[in-house]
């Protein structure tokens, strides 16, 4: 049994983060065939399902890094690796030091029904609000003040958006605790304004396919990914490709770098190895 597991930004999706016709047809081919595939990407289990809705991905969905994995066949929500009181604090603390508000992504499980809820604290720029009543107000969720989170909920990620210079300053500081992991990037807005991911260090891509792989007992894994969260899938996968538009780092680690995914890269690839 062959395995495909996609990142979406910068991979699956093209640059309106959306998957392009060409691109679902693709993935409704690999169904017809039986080709089993799936996704693994940094998004949280709520921002993800806004981009690939219900266009088939039928295994178990990999989220926020390997933190959380979502089985679409029995809505059943596995989390590990989730982010404990004191790295909590310790990463709330960074955020208002440097005039950041925290956003806690979180849920809540009850036997095979999820609850989620974002926790944040004050807002102190406009692209904070913004965050929240174009992106995470729309989604699935609940919205609450940071005072208001409690034990009972399992804390999956932090994310922060604000100028870049407090941005770095935060993945400076993130960098300096033992557990911690951090991704940023630059917005849409610019270069003047970044984003920042941060979960628990032993939360990755890699282990979380390697599970799924003995889940189903895949004997061949071909992954695609553009980016340094890709690389621990890369390490443990019979066949790794990256797209044009990919860091050099995963482009070195790569089997082959194929076409930019503004192009259909990763479709236009499947189509021609697979025949389809």
């Amino acid at each position: 049994m062959e395995l495909i597991v996609f990142d979406l930004d910068g991979t699956l999706l093209n640059e309106s983060s959306e998957l392009s016709a060409y691109t679902v047809e693709t993935l409704n081919l690999l169904r017809e065939q039986g080709i089993a595939h799936t996704v693994a990407t940094g998004r949280t289990m709520l921002s993800a399902r806004r981009v690939i809705g219900d266009h088939g991905f039928e295994l178990p969905h990999i989220y926020s890094n390997g933190v959380t994995m979502w089985d679409p066949r029995n809505n059943a929500l596995k989390v590990d690796n989730q982010l404990d009181n004191k790295e909590v604090t310790y990463t709330v603390e960074c955020a208002l030091k440097h005039g950041l508000a925290p956003f806690i992504n979180t849920v809540l499980l009850d036997n095979l029904t999820h609850y989620h809820a974002i926790f944040h604290g004050n807002l102190a720029h406009s692209i904070e609000r913004d965050l929240l009543d174009n992106f995470f107000c729309k989604a699935d969720v609940e919205i609450l003040p940071l005072a208001a989170l409690t034990p009972e909920y399992h804390v999956t990620n932090i994310s922060m958006i604000g100028e870049t210079q407090a941005i770095q300053r935060v993945h400076q500081e993130i960098g300096l605790a033992d557990s911690l992991m951090a991704y940023s990037g630059y917005t849409m807005e610019g270069k003047a304004f970044s984003w920042i991911d941060i979960h628990h260090k032993k939360a990755n891509k890699g282990s979380a396919v390697d599970y799924l792989k003995t889940q189903l007992g895949a004997s061949n894994v071909i992954c695609f990914g553009d980016s340094d969260n890709d690389l621990s899938m890369f390490a443990l996968s019979d066949e790794c490709y990256a797209p044009a538009n990919a860091n050099d780092r995963i482009k070195s680690a790569a089997s082959a770098v194929i076409g930019h995914h503004h192009e259909e890269g990763v479709a236009r690839f499947l189509r021609e190895r697979f025949s389809l």
